[in-house]
């Protein structure tokens, strides 16, 4: 656990009821969970009340997954940073808050019908994407019936082109804009005043924050026509990096506490809206 999460321990009590209407049924590692499992144990069941029924392990339904989509055609991979940072956020995200947080990395493809069971999907690397009609179609519906969708590392003018060009088959009909400070995603938990370029572990071994011309990070977003947020898209920063090497001695502290305050903010935010 890293040291500067050391007794804070925040209560948001109101995230229960919401929770657990709105979060996932089912899902742990690269499959669904079976029928009978589900008839076993349900969300409205406290984590204690799965323990005292003898409910254990992948027999627990917890009411958030830290879900991570899978898609074909990424120049890089879906996967980086996993599984570590799936599981220390996940981790960390348990104990700043009283959301029954699932302890393991949950992989969904983006065109799987079970992607709409997860109210919070996180992909990156989608600065090489190149989605299929079928992951366009599914990642299209998943944010038009509710879900909520973090973007993270991905740098420089190229890679926002190619992500442009992607995000624009699957919702063209909304804008991407800056998000403004004063918007309460900077603020759901943690009071965030700037916005931070992380940088990735090598880069600090290089003495650098910034990878090709990713100079200045940005904080935009994708809102239906309710001005609701559908997504969040961290460009010229790698907020994953620093969950996934928060302990490591000659990683800085200042960026992955940035990077884990953050993500409270946003699992709260996607979380009760």
């Amino acid at each position: 656990m890293p040291g500067w999460l050391a007794g804070k321990y925040v209560v948001v009590a109101a995230l229960i009821p919401v929770a657990a209407a709105g979060a996932a049924l089912v899902g742990v590692d690269d499959a669904p969970a079976s029928t009978a499992t589900l008839a076993r144990a349900t969300p409205d069941q406290s984590p204690a009340q799965r323990r005292a029924r003898g409910f254990t392990g992948e027999d627990v339904v917890h009411n958030f997954y830290f879900t991570r989509g899978m898609f074909r055609g990424s120049r890089r991979s879906w996967s980086t940073d996993a599984p570590q940072a799936d599981r220390w956020i996940a981790s960390v995200i348990d104990r700043l808050t009283l959301i029954d947080v699932a302890p393991h990395e949950n992989y969904v493809a983006l065109d799987d019908p079970d992607l709409r069971r997860f109210p919070f999907l996180y992909i990156l690397e989608v600065g090489g994407m190149r989605l299929s009609e079928a992951e366009a179609e599914g990642l299209r519906n998943y944010m038009l019936h509710g879900g909520f969708v973090m973007v993270d590392d991905f740098w420089g003018t190229y890679e926002w082109a190619n992500w442009e060009y992607e995000i624009r088959r699957v919702l063209p009909e909304y804008d991407i804009v800056e998000i403004p400070l004063d918007h309460e995603i900077f603020s759901t938990m943690y009071l965030v005043d700037e916005v931070v370029q992380v940088p990735s572990v090598n880069n600090i071994r290089r003495g650098t924050t910034y990878e090709r011309d990713g100079y200045v990070p940005h904080v935009l977003g994708i809102f239906d026509e309710d001005e609701r947020l559908m997504m969040v898209i961290n460009w010229n920063t790698d907020i994953g990096d620093a969950w996934e090497w928060a302990e490591a001695p000659y990683y800085p502290l200042p960026y992955s506490t940035y990077a884990y305050q953050v993500a409270a903010n946003i699992f709260t935010y996607a979380m009760t809206h």
